[in-house]
């Protein structure tokens, strides 16, 4: 083939692997965008809404588990187009549904889309790109993802200022109206991408390596071709056949060799893999992004500041992301992850050290929110100054470093400081917490603690929330409040370092893990359990993510934003040891190469 031709074809591939990347992004961050009108016109209650918002981590987690399986079975170009079919399928039936069965039809199927995309498409780039392209292809990947989520905060901060403009009117109709097709023009705004992604897989070529591994050895050399100079498929035939050869002679010489994890060469990349890819999620990186508004608000910024802040947020992570993809063939893996880690485990500690200011001066009133419970379980109050004032005056004033005092301490402890209340409360076996209220907020909604918003709608949520809880007894228990936690907060300078600080641990997450990670997943296993090894990390990766997920507000409820960002900077340090002295340089390596480094023989 010309040098032109595969050069343009490098660029297609590259191409439709962004577009994967970003439908991956759309999946993640459209929901925060639609969601407040979703909750305003659709009239289904808080668990129904939390089914809807969790149904595309529970399609993820499902089509995760089978994805290896698939793309070994069906081959890894018709899973492409079948996740981006099952993408392009869920967008009408969200945007026009009518009821809670088809919302969560719609986003289950989103979630499959994701959990397939998310493996196919690093599986896909990893044999077919060459070494010298491998890693900005897969950085690709990842920055067309963050493109997405960029792309839907700055959809979801279009409609709201439409949705301002639309109240000034002061016509409600008109009002719910707009809400109504708003949430449904956000998720028609992500169709385009999907059907371009469907359009590009059906022109490329199937997987070189997944058709040799088939038998098909010449069809393998055409798709080569495709991407490579003659010399450059010779040799990656050649190694193929000579790895395939190696194996078949093991097994005439009486070994029994299986295939399984349990050999060196597929041990310790596996291991590697499920580490980096647990650690990943460890620095918090999709609960710093997830309630990334919540952080700015308790650091002393305003409201409008705090969503700015979160845009620039998704914006350093787009632009910081470019850098890695130019970085990451020219520095490599191992320098972007240590580099990376090490900036992050910096970032992580000096937030927490912003948020222990005013944290170590935090008191717990819950006595005197629990006697607010009314005879139906429920509590609703409006949380200002003077309710502060009150609640602060008959609190013991225990601090995180202090003992109890007398009632009134706290208040003088704190002054006429704006504070923060976080309500931890319990319904039997489950828990939940409370949004942040500011004291100064004027136009915050009341906080209304209920059953419905604790406790699960069904068996399936609550195995999910705690695997371990008694879901008929909770719908009978009474309302216990664990902590009515009361913190004065920061000037919006310090909001403005935390702000910064934030920036810098995106930045440093975008160049290193956030571009590595997806490299990491797809070249450090071998060819034959690549995709199935993929499947078991990427669902490794979720079980972290979830379970951070699960305990974030009530961790930063009880303990404080200080002690969860010390936490991340803890699992930080493991990954930076693995990525500083366990992780291979990979970087212009044939994926054969790397097999036969693990292997323990030079290749």
């Amino acid at each position: 083939m010309p040098h032109d031709e595969r050069s343009g074809y490098n660029r297609f591939l590259l191409l439709v692997a962004g577009l994967g990347g970003l439908l991956y992004g759309v999946d993640v961050g459209i929901i925060a965008g639609a969601l407040p009108y979703l909750e305003a016109t659709s009239g289904l209650n808080a668990g129904q809404l939390s089914i809807v918002v969790a149904a595309v981590l529970l399609g993820s987690v499902i089509s995760t588990l089978f994805a290896g399986a698939l793309a070994d079975w069906m081959g890894r170009k018709p899973l492409m187009i079948l996740s981006g079919l099952l993408f392009v399928c869920s967008i009408p039936i969200i945007a026009l549904s009518h009821g809670y069965e088809s919302l969560v039809l719609g986003r289950l199927l989103q979630g499959i889309s994701a959990g397939l995309i998310g493996v196919v498409v690093p599986l896909y780039l990893a044999e077919c790109l060459a070494a010298a392209s491998r890693g900005k292809g897969t950085g690709i990947f990842q920055w067309l993802l963050t493109l997405g989520i960029v792309t839907a905060a700055v959809v979801g901060m279009y409609f709201s200022f439409r949705v301002e403009e639309v109240a000034r009117l002061g016509d409600p109709e008109k009002l719910f109206a707009f809400k109504d097709t708003a949430w449904r023009s956000i998720f028609w705004v992500s169709l385009p991408p999907g059907i371009l992604f469907v359009i590009g897989g059906f022109m490329v070529s199937e997987s070189p390596r997944w058709l040799f591994l088939r038998g098909k050895r010449d069809a393998a050399y055409s798709a080569l071709l495709r991407s490579r100079t003659k010399e450059q498929a010779d040799v990656e035939l050649g190694e193929m056949e000579q790895v395939t050869a190696a194996e078949r002679a093991k097994s005439s010489t009486g070994a029994k060799v299986k295939e399984s994890l349990l050999r060196r060469k597929y041990v310790i990349p596996f291991v590697l893999a499920c580490v980096i890819l647990a650690c990943n999620q460890a620095t918090g990186i999709n609960s710093i992004i997830g309630y990334n508004t919540n952080i700015l608000l308790q650091s002393g910024l305003s409201d409008v500041q705090a969503h700015w802040g979160y845009v620039l947020f998704t914006v350093v992570n787009f632009l910081m992301t470019i850098g890695g993809v130019l970085l990451v063939d020219r520095k490599g893996r191992k320098f972007l992850l240590s580099v990376g880690t090490a900036g992050i485990i910096l970032s992580l500690v000096s937030t927490g050290l912003l948020f222990r200011k005013t944290e170590r001066l935090r008191v717990d009133s819950r006595g005197a929110v629990q006697a607010m419970v009314t005879e139906d379980q429920k509590i609703t109050l409006t949380y200002n100054q003077k309710l502060a004032e009150t609640l602060l005056g008959t609190s013991f004033g225990t601090s995180l470093n202090s003992s109890p005092g007398t009632p009134g301490d706290a208040a003088a402890r704190i002054g006429n400081r704006p504070t923060s209340l976080v309500v931890i409360y319990s319904y039997g076996d489950f828990r939940a917490a409370t949004k942040a209220a500011r004291s100064d907020d004027a136009a915050a909604t009341p906080i209304q603690i209920a059953r419905e918003s604790s406790v699960p709608a069904n068996k399936v949520v609550a195995f999910f929330s705690n695997p371990f809880g008694d879901l008929d007894a909770a719908r009978q228990a009474p309302l216990r409040i664990d902590n009515a936690l009361i913190t004065p907060l920061p000037s919006p300078r310090s909001g403005m370092l935390v702000a910064i600080t934030l920036f810098v641990f995106m930045a440093f997450f975008a160049i290193g893990p956030g571009v590595c990670v997806w490299l990491a997943l797809s070249e450090l296993m071998p060819t034959r359990i690549r995709s199935n090894g993929m499947s078991i990390a990427l669902l490794i990766n979720q079980a972290v993510s979830t379970t951070i997920a699960a305990v974030f507000l009530p961790t930063v409820g009880k303990h404080g934003y200080a002690a969860m960002f010390f936490g991340f900077a803890a699992c930080t340090v493991i990954y930076f040891i693995t990525a500083a002295v366990f992780l291979p340089e990979t970087k212009g390596k044939t994926l054969e190469e790397i097999e036969a480094h693990f292997e323990g023989a030079s290749s």
